[in-house]
């Protein structure tokens, strides 16, 4: 639960340009990933990538706690093989 407030703190105290880019690609993943978008590779793909932008970014701002950094930069790669297995 800790963790959990760390997170919503800290990602309430960052810039517009941050909190935008986090909820866009957040919002892009959970969107073109649903059901209605199941038949299209190219939607698909797009979704892969934008959770792939997500684990980077957050990846690259928690790069002090090197095993969160290092699980979200695997979560990335395998978002990134997957996009491209998808088309």
């Amino acid at each position: 639960m800790q963790r959990i407030k760390f997170m919503i703190k800290q990602f309430l105290t960052e810039p517009l340009w941050f909190k935008l880019l986090i909820s866009t690609t957040l919002l892009i993943s959970v969107v073109f990933s649903s059901s209605y978008f199941s038949n299209h590779a190219y939607f698909q793909s797009g979704s892969k990538l934008a959770a792939a932008i997500f684990f980077i970014s957050y990846g690259i701002k928690l790069r002090w706690s090197r095993v969160t950094a290092v699980i979200l930069f695997t979560s990335a790669a395998v978002c990134i093989y997957l996009s491209i297995k998808a088309i």
